[in-house]
Order: structure tokens, then sequence, then C-alpha cells
């Protein structure tokens, strides 16, 4: 005879939580990516507006999956934002190119990707829950 009790789920275990939290994160990456390449030549009375908003998707992107699932989706945000970037760069059948090799193009290319790495490097308190210590004296 076999008790019978409420009905037990097993908890998704943690190794499958993260790595969707990182697929979702390469999906956000190459929203991001595609945002930005078709936004950043966008000017506005002569600014670079494009340029500074197609930076600041990029940016609060990577904060955003750093501080849902730390390093590990920064990074699967960072390979779908440089994936879309590079095959937005390819000249379509029609021969367009989205990002161009003038000095616009470049910028967008390669600050996005600096734009990354200085997320990545922030300090791991400002993505934390927990209180900050503070020191007696």
């Amino acid at each position: 005879m076999t008790p019978s009790g409420p009905p037990t789920h097993a908890a998704p275990s943690r190794g499958r939580a993260v790595v969707v939290h990182v697929l979702l994160a390469v999906g956000l990456g190459v929203v991001a990516g595609v945002l930005g390449t078709v936004t950043h030549r966008t000017t506005w009375l002569d600014l670079p507006v494009g340029i500074v908003l197609a930076f600041a998707l990029t940016a609060s992107t990577g904060v955003v999956c750093r501080a849902w699932s730390g390093l590990g989706a920064l990074l699967g945000c960072g390979a779908g934002w440089l994936l879309a970037v590079q095959v937005l760069a390819v000249s379509g059948p029609g021969g367009d190119v989205l990002v161009p090799a003038q000095p616009i193009g470049l910028w967008w290319t390669y600050g996005g990707l600096v734009v990354l790495a200085v997320v990545a490097f922030l300090p791991r308190s400002w993505f934390s829950d927990r209180p900050v210590r503070r020191r007696v004296l």
C-alpha cells in the first residue's frame, strides 16, 4: 500500500534555471544589438543622439542581465549583442550595410563592447540585495 499524501513536485534544479537565464539574456542581447544597430546613426540637430541612446540601451541591458543572474547572464547578453551587431554589419542582399566602416560604425561596434566590459567590472555589491555592512568607529 502506498501512502496517499499531497503530490510532490520536484523543484527545478539550479543548473536548469541558470541555463534558462543565460538563454534569455542572449535573447535580450540580440534585441539590444538589433535596436542599437538600427538607431546608432540617428542625429537630431547635428547631435549624435542615436549612438548615445544605443550605448544607454546596451548599458541598461547589461546591468539588468548582471543583476538578474550574475556574470553568466551578462556574458550571454554580450554574446547575443555581438552576434546581432556582426550579422547586421555584413552587407545585405541589396548591398545595404547597417554598420558601415565609418567612425560612427566603429564607435558602435567597439564602444558597445567597452560598455558591456564596464558593466562586467562594476562592484558586485551594486547588484546584491544584501545590506552593506557599515563600519563601526
